[in-house]
C-alpha cells in the first residue's frame, strides 16, 4: 500500500506568511519595474539606475525610431513590390543618363524642423554623397519616390552626425534624403553629392 506524508497543520504557512510573501513579490515586481522594464523600453528612468547600465540610453533610442516610423508612415506612400521584367525585343531609349556633376548644399535645421534635398536621376544613374552635421546629430532616410506612387528606402539611420557612399537609382524620379533634427539646438548640414543627375534641389 502506497502512502505520503501529509503535513501537519503546524507545517503550513500562515495566512501571515502568505500574504508578506505577496507583497514582497509585489514590491520586488514594482522595483523590476522602475528600474529596468521603463528604462529599457520607454527611457523613463525615475531612479536614474537606467541611466548607469545604458537602459535609458537603449529606452530612448526605441522609442525615437518607433516615433520616426510612425512619421515616415505618415508622410511617404506605401512602398511598392519590386518587381523585374525583362523586354522582348530592344525599346529605344529617348533620355539618356545625364553626365556627371558636383554640387554642393548647406542648411541650418531647427529643434524638431525636416528638410528633404533630392537628385532627379533616371533608372540605374549612379551618385556619390558626402554629407555632415555640425551642431548636432539628425535622423535621415536616403530614398526615392517616382511615377505611380513608387518608393524606395535605400538607407536610414538615428542620432547620425555624417554618412557617405554611393547609390543608384531604383527607378526614374526623385533620390535623396529627408533629416530631422530632434535634439534641442539647431543643426547645420553639408552635403556634397557627384554622379549621373539632372540637378539637385531642396523640397522641403
Amino acid at each position: 500500500m502506497y502512502n505520503t506524508d501529509l503535513p501537519n497543520r503546524a507545517e503550513l504557512p500562515s495566512s501571515k506568511k502568505l500574504l508578506i510573501s505577496t507583497l514582497i513579490a509585489i514590491i520586488v515586481a514594482a522595483i523590476l519595474l522602475v528600474t529596468v522594464v521603463l528604462p529599457s523600453e520607454y527611457g523613463i528612468d525615475p531612479t536614474r539606475i537606467g541611466s548607469i547600465f545604458g537602459l535609458t540610453q537603449m529606452g530612448e533610442t526605441k522609442m525615437r525610431l518607433a516615433e520616426e516610423a510612425k512619421k515616415d508612415r505618415e508622410a511617404q506612400p506605401v512602398q511598392t513590390t519590386k518587381v523585374e521584367t525583362k523586354p522582348t525585343a530592344p525599346i529605344a531609349q529617348t533620355e539618356t543618363i545625364a553626365s556627371a556633376k558636383n554640387d554642393e548644399m548647406t542648411v541650418t535645421l531647427k529643434p524638431g524642423e525636416g528638410v528633404e534635398i533630392k537628385l532627379e536621376m533616371l533608372k540605374g544613374a549612379k551618385a556619390k554623397f558626402d554629407w555632415k552635421a555640425t551642431g548636432g546629430v539628425v535622423n535621415y532616410d536616403l530614398h526615392g519616390d517616382g511615377a505611380n506612387k513608387a518608393f524606395i528606402s535605400y538607407k536610414k539611420g538615428t542620432s547620425v552626425d555624417s554618412d557617405s557612399g554611393e547609390f543608384a537609382a531604383d527607378f526614374d524620379g526623385s533620390h535623396g534624403w529627408f533629416w530631422r533634427n530632434r535634439t534641442s539646438s539647431d543643426v547645420t548640414i553639408t552635403i556634397k553629392t557627384n554622379g549621373e543627375y539632372k540637378n539637385i534641389k531642396r523640397v522641403v
